[in-house]
């Protein structure tokens, strides 16, 4: 049968390749291109709230670290707001973009953000989920992106109302959304794709 062509169709899916960090960090693979790699500096100057850092390393299920993985990240402001969000709460740290992008290392595999604790942000049915940041873990083999999702081991009363974590079944596994804080503004994120300690991901 003829098909509509003023529909259109969803692109095929494809693994990331050995190319991504290439195309997305390319002054991290040592090609001078732009005068910084976009998602390195998440503060564009002073900042509002607390100032951390998330490190962490992407494991396959064998606990080997992708050396190759790219991890994204996308979150709130200290205030609960969103990058140019402007509503009856007020107007988003205009210092603070929210989004960030950081390459494995190459030796170590870790990933790095210097960003800022989130603030709560509301749920629909007026409910306020707790302070967490949005991931994207992309790497060879991969085929399409992974979500997840960092909340904070230290926000123990938030996590538990908030209206995500709640609903998750085998709360056994809420642990690995926790971020370990491991020093003063200093948390660890490790995300395993399979094997006992695989990371809970979200279908969106």
């Amino acid at each position: 049968m003829p098909q509509d062509r003023n529909v259109l169709r969803e692109s095929p899916s494809q693994t990331a390749g050995p190319y991504v960090h290439i195309g997305c960090t390319p002054n991290f693979t040592g090609i001078d291109i732009y005068d910084g790699d976009l998602g390195t500096a998440m503060k564009t100057g002073p900042v509002q709230g607390q100032e951390i850092t998330i490190t962490g390393t992407v494991f396959d299920g064998t606990g080997t670290p992708l050396r190759d993985a790219m991890v994204e990240i996308w979150q709130a402001d200290a205030a609960g707001l969103f990058a140019s969000q402007n509503e009856t709460r007020g107007a988003s740290d205009p210092n603070f973009t929210g989004w960030g992008r950081s390459p494995g290392d190459m030796t170590t595999g870790e990933f790095r953000f210097d960003t800022v604790k989130p603030g709560s942000v509301p749920w629909p049915d007026g409910r306020m989920q707790a302070p967490h940041i949005t991931v994207w873990v992309v790497a060879r083999g991969i085929n399409i992106g992974l979500h997840t999702r960092i909340y904070f081991e230290d926000e123990g009363d938030a996590n538990a109302a908030d209206p995500i974590l709640s609903r998750i079944e085998h709360q056994n596994r809420v642990p690995t959304l926790l971020a370990k804080k491991t020093s003063e503004g200093v948390y660890l994120f490790n995300i395993h794709l399979q094997g006992p300690d695989e990371t809970i991901f979200f279908d969106i």
